[in-house]
């Protein structure tokens, strides 16, 4: 079974043969969990998301949405990206503090030591410049989203959204200018502004 190719292992899965589906699974589990880790960096949530790219694959296969003929793992590569960053973008909206080794009590701290009148503008600042960030191009807002929320190198992008380095940087680049653009066009304040953009 290790010879034998991607499509005849899902031919044979949708046929029936369950240990086909786990070939699959031995040869690529290593390159999907990196994948989703590498945008949402953390391990628990990582095995989760991967669960859960996994029940969208075999529902997809089983229903017969499979048709991409000898590109199993870029297919599986983009479900398991479109579902991490799927998951960031709605955690960017509803934070929710967990208590992991990556948790930084010190930013609390930092946090409730500012005025009540500062959080509430830090919070607004924070919910505005996301709102400018959702009227981004999808593929510039993607980059800008695992850059600077995700921290995430433009290698792992690249590798990521399947792009060159130079697509990732000039993808920023442009993500940046639209996005100061757009503060410019939606009245941010002038110290606000440079805050953000430096």
């Amino acid at each position: 079974m290790k010879k034998t190719q991607d499509k005849d292992l899902i031919k044979g899965f949708m046929a029936g043969h369950e240990q086909c589906f786990e070939e699959l699974l031995r040869r690529y589990k290593a390159k999907i969990f990196t994948t989703i880790y590498l945008i949402v960096k953390d391990r628990d949530l990582t095995e989760d998301l991967f669960q859960d790219v996994m029940m969208k694959v075999v529902r997809m296969i089983r229903g017969g949405s499979y048709n991409e003929e000898g590109k199993f793992l870029p297919w599986v590569i983009r479900i398991a990206r479109n579902l991490a960053i799927d998951h960031f973008r709605k955690a960017q909206r509803n934070p929710v503090q967990r208590e992991t080794e990556d948790y930084d009590v010190f930013h609390s701290l930092g946090r409730a030591e500012n005025s009540s009148e500062d959080n509430v503008i830090m919070d607004e600042n924070t919910r505005y410049i996301k709102r400018l960030i959702q009227l981004l191009p999808e593929k510039q807002r993607e980059v800008l989203v695992m850059r600077s929320y995700a921290d995430l190198s433009f290698k792992e992008i690249a590798a990521i959204t399947n792009v060159s380095i130079n697509t990732a940087l000039g993808r920023m680049r442009y993500a940046l200018l639209n996005l100061k653009k757009l503060a410019q066009d939606h009245a941010i304040p002038q110290d606000d502004e440079e805050k953000v953009f430096g």
